[in-house]
């Protein structure tokens, strides 16, 4: 059953405010509009209800006795109304938290670290959502999220940078056989490519014109969409991907990969926090945000 007769609520917030302050303006500094918005927002009211709600005098506002009987339920509902939602923001906020990110970021940096999160707060229930494309996501959907950008965070979303670009060839160490590449050596290689889904990341293509070598021709490749997959073919022995350092660093310090060449480049991105900034932001999302700083804070 529909729910009627309901008034504008911005206006029943315009009305509780000046009712409590005695004043438009006051209330237009409270709610952060106009004095004459507030009116209007006022009169608006009045007359879907059909009664003068103050009587306007020359330096106070005084409530009728129509405006004083409707005040005390509006600003009792208000009330209900608030607490309510502090109550489920809080709820969610401080028990479920969803992280997004991408694939190559969940395998290769928070699933190894996720612990350490869980183990500081162990009555957060944590949902990862993996996808490699951020602007597929809603705001609805997570709560934060740890992406690689290129020019910052996208439209409806804050950001925090938690760590510089920097990219260089890696491999297996038995893949070199003892051999130490050059840049003009890897074209000749084997070279491992992620198919062009997210074009923020840097290509091989790319890669080798800001190392001077333009037009390099690839004898030979293997291109696959999933960059957890190339990075697990090269700890096979398979051919050089492209690291991207910090995603990277752990498969270095356990052996399995190596750089390949000591050339390194950048497109001046990083990885970053993100999270929506047209809502409020639950305690959990703040917590792991800051968890993620001290995490790149220490390894940097």
């Amino acid at each position: 059953m529909r729910i009627s007769p309901l008034p504008p609520l911005p206006c029943l917030v315009a009305f509780e405010s000046a009712m409590r302050h005695g004043s438009f303006t006051r209330a237009a500094s409270e709610l952060h509009l106009t004095q004459s918005a507030i009116s209007r927002q006022v009169a608006q009211l009045e007359r879907f209800l059909g009664k003068k709600l103050f009587i306007r005098e020359p330096r106070a506002l005084r409530l009728t006795v129509s405006g004083q009987e409707y005040a005390e339920q509006v600003q009792r509902l208000l009330v209900g109304c608030a607490e309510a939602t502090e109550d489920v923001m809080k709820r969610k906020g401080q028990v479920e938290l969803t992280v997004a990110c991408s694939s190559g970021v969940a395998v290769l940096w928070l699933a190894p670290r996720l612990a350490t999160f869980r183990a500081r707060h162990p009555d957060f229930h944590v949902r990862m959502i993996v996808n490699d494309s951020l602007a597929s996501l809603a705001g609805t959907d997570f709560d934060i999220g740890l992406y690689y950008l290129r020019e910052g965070a996208p439209s409806g979303l804050a950001a925090r940078r938690l760590y510089e670009e920097e990219v260089f060839p890696v491999c297996a160490p038995d893949y070199l056989r003892g051999r130490h590449l050059s840049v003009a050596d890897l074209p000749r290689e084997t070279l491992l490519v992620l198919e062009d889904a997210q074009r923020q990341w840097m290509s091989w293509p790319t890669w080798f014109a800001r190392n001077g070598l333009r037009d390099a021709r690839i004898a030979h490749e293997l291109v696959i969409n999933a960059y957890p997959v190339l990075v697990q073919m090269a700890i096979e022995g398979q051919g050089i991907v492209l690291g991207w350092r910090h995603m990277i660093d752990r498969c270095i310090e356990t052996g399995v990969l190596v750089r390949a060449c000591d050339a390194s480049a950048s497109l001046g991105g990083g990885y970053y926090a993100v999270w929506p900034s047209d809502r409020a932001e639950p305690a959990a999302a703040r917590m792991f945000r800051n968890w993620l700083v001290d995490e790149s804070g220490a390894e940097q």
